[in-house]
């Protein structure tokens, strides 16, 4: 009787099916439904978890297999060795192990100096399972998919595997590989196994086509971008930590139209990167999963950002939330954008006008600790539900919120905490009320800061992690020409973020009304 195997563990594929609304088939495969989905413009390319099978390469069917089929491949610096009765498909020379039909592939085993090559079919799938592997090359790659039409990289159950690249290649032409994992096809990485890759040389992991992170604990180390793919970048489950020089995670096909998109819609993310942390050409989705951007240049960029679901904490040096790039007419960043007033933002910071740019927010969380703009779009801005707060910046040339076009606020809940130099407030389109508070002096890091309605309740207590001069507010809490007192001080349920408190030995610092918005720099309302 064969036996078979799947990359989704039984839990995963319980939800997922649930989520689906199916029933499990024996073998656990199973597809997820999106949480959400944002607005598409001309340019902008969404995909939901519920469509990745029809928008991608992957198939979860290609985590399925019959035992019986595979080829057992031994690494060995002594000599390699194909141990199954079968070594159809499978060339040795040397320390090269070159494989050249589509079939499924058990490897085990180490070679300090080898190299693992994919030359099959453009019709191929190829199916490499790792199982106990250590490959490192002293002159380049150790993996290359030369040709395939899909790469499956499968992590065996209870394996720990590693790849280490050159610090030089001996090849560093324009088309020559510059990753520890690298793919000119299609690329899946699976399983419920473990995967170390060390990139010495440029990237860590890359796909000069789709790339999709099903499954697996992985992580990269990588002297430039830690995980790349092309026409996508899509993490569906797992945990991946990465370390990148240069860019963390990314999609970058910048020539064709609708590509160079990436989605995370389950698994967890860790990211610290010397440059931008996630990073999309044209959309960058997050529906689901956790994502925590430790440390970057720009947190999330992209033309088109939109989240739906999930939990995503960025720390960046310059922007937390970026929209920006592409193939506008208007160029640069924002942060020097206009003051909010009624037309949040409007046409400051040197007059430039919106691009075909956006940044939409419809579920999730997202917290945002910035030292140069926290939420800030080069075209528009949407905030309809989830929760969004911004801790940052301390300095007057960048704002908490910096959006080009029009700030709508229709439901969610926010808190922009930041400088007062250049405040943008909620548009004239915004359905839901909110508030501008700027303060007399700046609240130290840690402070509470209560928002208290005419009844005396506590409408909401923020807590930034960094020095605030001003305050932007909104949620349903929040009622039009309402008039709110703000304490600062007394305490909080939480260290940080949106939480409840009480004003009890808090400072009144002045009042405000839902709803008036004034020029950045100017009061709170009334005062």
């Amino acid at each position: 009787m064969p036996s078979y195997r799947t990359s989704l563990s039984l839990a995963a594929a319980a939800l997922a099916l649930s989520l689906a609304g199916c029933s499990a088939s024996p073998t656990g495969s199973a597809s997820v439904t999106s949480t959400g989905s944002a607005s598409v413009s001309s340019t902008q390319q969404v995909v939901t978890a519920a469509t990745i099978e029809e928008d991608t390469h992957y198939d979860s069917d290609d985590l399925t297999w019959d035992s019986a089929s595979e080829v057992a491949i031994s690494l060995s610096d002594g000599g390699s060795q194909v141990t199954s009765s079968s070594s159809a498909g499978v060339t040795l020379d040397g320390s090269t192990v070159t494989i050249t039909a589509a079939g499924t592939y058990r490897l085990t085993g180490s070679l300090g100096d080898g190299r693992l090559v994919v030359a099959a079919g453009e019709s191929d799938t190829v199916r490499i399972i790792l199982d106990g592997v250590e490959l490192g090359n002293s002159t380049g790659s150790p993996v290359v998919v030369q040709s395939a039409d899909e790469a499956i990289i499968y992590l065996e159950e209870g394996s720990t595997n590693s790849l280490t690249d050159a610090t030089t290649y001996a090849d560093q032409g324009e088309d020559a590989p510059n990753a520890a994992l690298y793919s000119m096809a299609d690329l899946t990485i699976a399983g419920p196994g473990s995967l170390a890759v060390n990139g010495r040389f440029n990237d860590g992991i890359v796909s000069k086509d789709g790339l999709v992170l099903a499954s697996g604990s992985v992580t990269v180390e990588a002297k430039d971008d830690g995980i790349r793919g092309k026409d996508y970048t899509v993490l569906l489950d797992g945990a991946y930590q990465v370390a990148a020089g240069g860019d963390g995670v990314k999609a970058d096909n910048d020539t064709d139209e609708g590509r160079g998109w990436l989605l995370v819609s389950g698994g967890t993310l860790t990211v610290n990167a010397g440059d931008d942390g996630v990073k999309a050409y044209n959309t960058l989705s997050v529906s689901g999963g956790n994502i925590t951007v430790e440390q970057s240049e720009e947190g999330l960029e992209a033309q088109h950002i939109s989240v739906s679901g999930g939990d995503v904490t960025v720390t960046s040096n310059d922007d937390g939330v970026n929209a920006s790039g592409g193939s506008s007419s208007t160029s640069g960043d924002t942060g020097m954008g206009g003051p909010g007033g009624g037309m949040g933002g409007g046409m400051g910071g040197g007059e430039m006008a919106a691009g075909d740019y956006s940044v939409d927010v419809s579920g999730g969380t997202l917290t945002i600790n910035a030292g140069g703009d926290g939420l800030d779009s080069n075209g528009s801005a949407t905030i309809s539900g989830g929760t969004v707060m911004v801790n940052g910046p301390t300095s007057n040339g960048n704002g908490a919120l910096d959006v080009n076009g029009e700030l709508a606020v229709t439901g969610g809940t926010v808190a922009a905490a930041g400088s007062a130099g250049m405040v943008v407030t909620p548009g004239t389109s915004s359905t839901q009320s909110g508030l501008q508070v700027s303060f007399n002096s700046a609240v130290a890091a840690g402070t509470p800061i209560h928002i208290v309605d005419a009844s005396g309740a506590v409408a909401a207590t923020f807590v930034t992690t960094k020095s605030s001069a001003s305050l932007v507010f909104s949620s349903a809490a929040i009622t039009e020409d309402g008039t709110y007192t703000v304490y600062t001080g007394g305490s909080a349920d939480a260290a940080a973020g949106i939480t409840t408190g009480s004003i009890d030995g808090a400072d009144q610092v002045g009042t405000v009304t839902a709803g008036e918005y004034t020029q950045a720099q100017g009061p709170g309302g009334r005062r």
